[in-house]
């Protein structure tokens, strides 16, 4: 296959639209990334022509709308290599870890130890704080070397007979760092520790099969893969998830319910309880579908072509500090501006029609690990161009410009 970014960006309606005058140049996509006509499409048919609740009737519409959630399943699971019992749908990457953390917790004790890293997104660190704060569970963290890699010289220090739990990003969503975690797996496994991956950034620039990881636990969510929001995906072996206590309660997820006592489905459905998100499951459907027409090789290429154009044209930048240099890494950029704040910078970029994310990304522990309160982050994706990243790296000169 080849790759057509001007044939690609057709696709996309927003990314005609102009902001302050200026052209959309749209640098946000680690946070949301935006949806073609075929997942806006496939959302529109599903409520103008077929919608109803899932499982429970008996009716054509009903039926209908069964088998356009259930082939998105199908989808998703032919996504990652799994098997369609192993795919649970859930309102968002947080829930699936949240779901995780839950079921695994209630098996853990006081002592027992987690091991995180330091460059979690908030979603890998608040749930595992609950049973810390709960049950006396103990956190441990791998250490980030200065580039952005992952100190694993230390992994085996960290390693004990008291690890339960290994549960790192796939690819951080601040250094772009994509994490050995073939590596990280075998040594926990080794262990006798269980991993989960939060896979939300690692799932939109390559491919991943869950069955070659041999990883427990994967999750993603479907707003940044193109889809939409409200669905995020819980992959769990088989085994892991039978044996998962389920995270809520309610219709759906029940064999049976008597005033005495109840029986659960089996996996996925165990974990969800209530209607479902069922048009934005059809919509994550669409959206892989849509993906698995493109060359997933040659837009990894694409986008490490946009970071390197952009690194480029800023290499010997004195008033630019990047966060994160691990080869290799993802098409992620994250910097400060000498003088200026993060969210100043971000508004200013704004004036050209440069829209970049600036905040701590919900990742507090590496912003004090690389000694900074906030940055300012662009974050390449399959539509923008060399026009786009030229226009970044002169949108922001006159913003250090403004400062100076």
């Amino acid at each position: 296959m080849s790759f057509d970014v001007e044939q690609v960006r057709r696709e996309f309606p927003i990314l005609t639209r102009q902001v302050n005058g200026r052209p959309l140049v749209y640098l946000d996509s680690a946070a949301s990334a935006q949806k073609p006509r075929a997942v806006i499409s496939a959302m529109t048919r599903a409520m103008e022509g077929s919608y109803s609740n899932v499982h429970r009737g008996l009716h054509t519409l009903a039926n209908e709308t069964t088998d356009a959630y259930e082939a998105a399943r199908k989808s998703v699971a032919a996504f990652i290599n799994a098997e369609l019992g192993e795919v649970v749908f859930t309102k968002g990457g947080t829930e699936a870890i949240n779901l995780v953390a839950s079921g695994l917790g209630a098996d853990l004790k006081a002592g027992d130890e987690i091991l995180l890293t330091e460059m979690e997104h908030h979603a890998n660190i608040v749930p595992w704080h609950f049973l810390r704060e709960r049950q006396g569970v103990v956190l441990k963290f791998i250490p980030v070397l200065d580039d952005g890699t992952l100190d694993l010289a230390a992994l085996p220090g960290l390693l004990t007979d008291k690890t339960r739990v290994v549960a790192l990003t796939h690819m951080s969503n601040v250094l772009g760092t994509i994490n050995p975690v073939a590596q990280v797996i075998s040594q926990a496994h080794a262990a006798g520790a269980k991993v989960l991956l939060d896979g939300c950034q690692a799932i939109v620039h390559q491919a991943v099969d869950v069955k070659a990881l041999d990883v427990d636990f994967y999750v993603f969510s479907g707003h940044k893969l193109y889809g939409p929001t409200g669905i995020g995906i819980l992959y769990g072996k088989a085994a892991e998830l039978a044996a998962l206590r389920p995270y809520q309660g309610g219709g759906e997820m029940i064999g049976e319910v008597s005033l005495d006592k109840i029986t659960y489905a089996e996996p996925p459905h165990r974990f969800e309880a209530g209607t479902p998100p069922i048009l934005e499951a059809i919509g994550l459907g669409a959206a892989v579908e849509w993906l698995n027409g493109l060359d997933r090789e040659a837009i990894a290429a694409h986008e490490a072509r946009l970071y390197n154009r952009v690194r480029e044209r800023l290499n010997g930048a004195n008033w630019l500090k990047v966060i994160g240099e691990a080869p290799g890494k993802g098409a992620i950029l994250s910097f400060t501006v000498e003088g200026a704040h993060a969210h100043d910078v971000a508004q200013i970029l704004d004036r050209y029609g440069v829209a970049v994310r600036a905040g701590t990304h919900c990742a507090e522990p590496l912003m004090k690990r690389f000694g900074v309160t906030s940055s300012a982050r662009a974050s390449f994706a399959l539509y923008n161009t060399e026009g786009e990243a030229d226009a970044f790296v002169d949108a922001l000169n006159r913003t250090q410009a403004f400062f100076a």
